[in-house]
């Protein structure tokens, strides 16, 4: 049995993991999980609270290793955020969010200035103005921008804080929106066009590569730390253990919903920049065709909205409400720009509802219903672009995280979408983290085989169109 560690970070928890790779099956522990928010700071940025997750993933990896020595380590995030270094590899800039308003005026100016046919060419990026293009574009005058020597996303910021190895993974260099998906190289002359430093930008490394070791944190030093597929979807994706995917999708389901297929090439045709489609690379030279759609984000403010009312609601509960109010059946536009900022998502939504003619929901009941239900109708639009573009008739949806031990949205998309829907796993991350990790180490042969693993190691339900 070989042990490793696997470090997930996500947009609102962090979790620190033990994978127990024998030739039956893959076993996980999550040994540490830890809760974190965005803030504010005075001047309006919202931003990561970097120590707190920092130290928190520390306190992860202490936790493993009393359980014993790893094989190795590694580290997955969400994607397109960022930290600036010094010449000394310190961190000199605030860890800002994605969800920063500042990004789309310079996304509306970018775009404007260089057009999306040629952004996407070569980057085959769907355009959000999130993307880490636009953030860069956006601090450009920012003391930290000119004076850093390079930029590092989040798991490889990460990486070098433990090792001191300054290097990006390419999976998630693929979501910046900076990348030539085709070569898998950085697209330098889109670099020059946008006119953000070139030298900002490092060497990239593939999932397998061997990053360093720990250094300079006591008893965790001379853990070997190497590279998975680091964007987190990159990660769940290599843990589905897809029978045929020429005919399945996918859709990672927690604070976004990432809806896609696993495909051999990428596709930037004309047709798929009109649906706005994204190509990002996964583990073992494929390509995640995919699109984003807003996730359970939506309810997640929803809830946090009636916390600061004094009101504190599980999904759970939500969920049991929102099977009373099934006939309840307004439907917004989860992707509508307005729900990406947090803060007032009941008024946003009733807003949405108000200037469409549509009837504003009312009850708890009915707030997550709209939610659950407009989510899946997102997925079918998705699933129906997908298939136009690809060519590919989907029949079955793996449904992963979070989202899919919802039951009630597991049944509503396999009705929107007419096809069966089979969930799990739930840890899907977790399980590709440490996949890719076991076929670093040799202990597993390929992916294939790494995924017939995690077959047996979950239980999947299946949902049938009604």
């Amino acid at each position: 049995m070989a042990n490793f560690i696997a470090v997930d970070l996500g947009a609102t928890s962090g979790r620190v993991a033990i994978g127990r790779v024998t030739s039956e099956k893959i076993a996980l522990e999550i040994v540490h999980r830890f809760s974190h928010e965005i803030v504010e700071d005075a001047e309006g940025a919202v931003l990561w609270d970097w120590k707190l997750i920092t130290s928190q993933v520390l306190v992860g990896i202490e936790k493993c290793l009393a359980q014993g020595q790893p094989t190795s380590l590694a580290i997955d995030s969400w994607a397109v955020d960022y930290g600036l270094l010094d010449n000394d590899n310190k961190l000199i800039s605030k860890v800002r969010s994605y969800r920063d308003p500042r990004t789309l005026p310079a996304f509306e100016e970018l775009v404007s200035k260089l057009g999306q046919n040629r952004i996407y060419q070569d980057t085959g990026i769907q355009f959000l103005n999130f993307n880490t293009l636009y953030q860069l574009y956006a601090a450009k005058q920012d003391k930290s921008y000119l004076e850093a020597d390079k930029f590092l996303l989040i798991p490889d910021l990460l990486n070098a804080e433990l090792t001191g190895v300054i290097s990006t993974e390419v999976t998630n260099a693929s979501t910046t929106q900076l990348l030539d998906v085709k070569t898998r190289n950085w697209d330098y002359p889109l670099i020059e066009l946008a006119g953000l430093r070139r030298e900002l930008f490092t060497q990239l490394h593939e999932p397998g590569t061997e990053i360093g070791v720990i250094k300079g944190f006591g008893a965790l030093d001379g853990i070997k730390v190497v590279a998975i597929a680091s964007h987190d979807t990159a990660s769940a994706v290599a843990g589905i253990p897809f029978d045929d995917r020429d005919t399945e999708a996918y859709i990672s389901s927690g604070t976004w919903s990432l809806v896609g297929i696993e495909s051999e090439v990428p596709i930037t045709s004309k047709q798929a920049l009109a649906a706005n489609l994204t190509n990002e690379l996964g583990a073992a030279n494929t390509v995640r065709i995919l699109k984003n759609v807003t996730g359970l984000w939506l309810l997640e403010e929803c809830r946090r909205n009636w916390r600061l009312e004094g009101e504190e609601w599980s999904i759970p509960q939500l969920v049991d409400e929102a099977s009373k109010n099934l006939e309840f059946d307004s439907l917004i536009d989860p992707n509508d720009p307005r729900f990406r900022s947090p803060g007032e998502m009941l008024n946003r939504i009733k807003g949405y509802c108000l200037e469409n003619a549509i009837t504003p929901p009312r009850t708890k009941g009915e707030f997550t219903i709209c939610i659950l239900r407009s989510l899946a109708a997102a997925y079918k639009r998705t699933i129906s672009e997908i298939e136009e573009v690809t060519g590919k008739k989907i029949s079955t949806i793996h449904v992963l995280g979070g989202g899919s031990q919802i039951s009630l949205l597991n049944q509503l998309t396999a009705d929107a979408c007419g096809v069966k829907v089979k969930t799990g796993p739930v840890e899907a991350t977790l399980f590709g983290n440490i996949a890719v990790q076991a076929l670093i180490a040799g202990v597993v042969p390929s992916l294939q085989v790494a995924r017939s693993l995690i077959a047996k190691s979950f239980i999947s339900e299946e949902f049938m169109p009604s």
